[in-house]
């Protein structure tokens, strides 16, 4: 009897664990959600995308993933879906728009965001989602293309603690780190707020630097020295802005890859209309705000952020 009870058991085990890996809707098959959507292929998790560029999907399509035409079309095939979208309108669009998935959303579904956006977005999208008997969660992430490619990202999730361990499940096979924050909008409040500070961090760092290089330090000898004193931070320790100074960084190679310019001037000004609309002063936000928006109109909207070095030092010979 005992036997057959736990060979029962196993099969109840088994079975769940097959329905849990039924398939996953993913839409938004750019440099974070190509890797993210794989490494939910890679743990058996089928997967049926959509992208606004049928060109993005081809990599996906060649895995094995289900290619359909639109976000609405996916909501009909899956009731559990991930978007990882550029900013807060196409988030609208993709989920309220005339192929929005809310247009074929099923009861009970799941979606779980991770596009970095406005959290106000995220709750009107989870109002809109609860009037037709979906959950909708926010949960973005920290870690850019590397972590993504690693299945090393970290997330910040935001909604009901109810649905947390069913939005962790599927997280889980993308990143090192799933963090519950609160009610929904609170994954985005994590994300905007550290971004701000790497913001300001990078900047401190590239002008401290620029000013010891200046005053005749070696370079490699002043991140050392910062590095093991009170000034050290992620952007001297891990990330240092000044080419040569460490190997495998974007500054080593041209500013190419990492974190754009472009995302880092984005996510000031969602850091921006939060802190004026809850009437809290920024002041170094605000004015790494307008310093990498400055480099986007000057050619450096594509390079990765800690081009700010570069940038003072070419504000220097002005």
């Amino acid at each position: 009897f005992i036997r057959h009870k736990q060979s029962f058991m196993s099969f109840l085990v088994s079975i769940r664990s097959m329905a849990s890996k039924t398939q996953v809707g993913f839409i938004g098959l750019g440099n974070m959600g190509n890797p993210m959507a794989k490494n939910l292929m890679k743990h058996g998790y089928p997967v049926i995308a959509s992208d606004v560029f049928p060109e993005s999907c081809k990599e996906l399509q060649e895995l094995g993933a289900q290619i359909l035409d639109s976000p609405a079309d996916v909501a009909d095939k899956a009731d559990r879906i991930i978007t990882m979208l550029p900013s807060s309108p196409n988030v609208i669009d993709v989920y309220t728009g005339p192929n929005g998935i809310l247009k074929k959303v099923k009861k009970g579904s799941l979606l779980i965001d991770s596009s970095t956006i406005d959290p106000a977005v995220s709750k009107e999208m989870a109002v809109a989602a609860e009037k037709l008997g979906a959950v909708f969660m926010d949960a973005p992430v920290s870690g850019g293309v590397g972590a993504a490619t690693s299945g090393k990202l970290t997330f910040m999730v935001g909604g009901l603690e109810e649905e947390f361990n069913a939005a962790k499940e599927l997280l889980s096979c993308m990143g090192a780190n799933v963090v519950y924050c609160g009610q929904v909008g609170t994954g985005q409040a994590a994300k905007i707020c550290n971004n701000m500070l790497l913001a300001i961090g990078m900047i401190g760092t590239a002008e401290t630097m620029n000013l010891g290089i200046r005053l005749g330090l070696d370079p490699k000898l002043l991140a050392k020295i910062l590095n093991m004193s009170s000034g050290r931070c992620w952007s001297s320790d891990t990330y240092n802005p000044v080419p040569g100074v460490m190997e495998g960084v974007p500054s080593a190679n041209n500013y190419q890859g990492g974190f754009g310019t472009t995302l880092m001037a984005k996510d000031l000004g969602l850091a921006q209309n939060t802190a004026t609309n809850t009437k809290t002063p920024v002041p170094l936000g605000s004015l790494a705000h307008q310093i990498y928006r400055m480099m986007c109109a000057r050619g450096y909207a594509s390079k990765d952020f800690s081009s700010v070095f570069q940038f003072l030092r070419e504000e220097e010979g002005q």
